[in-house]
């Protein structure tokens, strides 16, 4: 179900969304080199993971294209909160299933509460109250 769509590496921009090595990434800067005697532009582009958060610097030929995943957008309800894992329900098919809490929201989850999640490359990864 991973949906992904083929984007112009040289369309990028800051906050845009791009797969590389396989994980999910928000793009911080874009460097695009002028085309030298014998070539084509060059793009740099240094990105985030979405989820980890790990740092990933690639650099392209400008005409070539980059994956870029999409985000699917989804609301829950917290039925329990056990440690760091909170157990929801999606609000549109009524699913349950388990999500890893994120640091900064530790503690200020709780039963009955309303989530948005993100579907990212069939990751489901919890993102805010609401």
């Amino acid at each position: 179900m991973t949906e992904i769509k083929q984007v112009q590496i040289t369309s990028l921009k800051p906050g845009r969304y791009v797969v590389i090595d396989g994980i999910a990434c928000r793009v911080n800067k874009m460097d695009i080199s002028k085309p030298g005697k014998h070539g084509h532009a060059k793009c740099r582009v240094e990105a985030v993971g979405l989820i980890r958060g790990e740092k990933k610097v690639i650099v392209l030929p400008g005409h070539d294209k980059i994956d870029s995943p999409v985000i699917e957008k989804k609301s829950a309800q917290v039925l329990s909160v056990h440690g760091d894992i909170a157990n929801v329900m999606d609000e549109e098919n009524f699913e349950t299933f388990d999500l890893k809490i994120p640091e900064e929201l530790e503690g200020k989850i709780e039963s009955g509460a309303k989530i948005l999640y993100w579907m990212v490359l069939d990751e489901r990864v919890l993102k805010e109250i609401k």
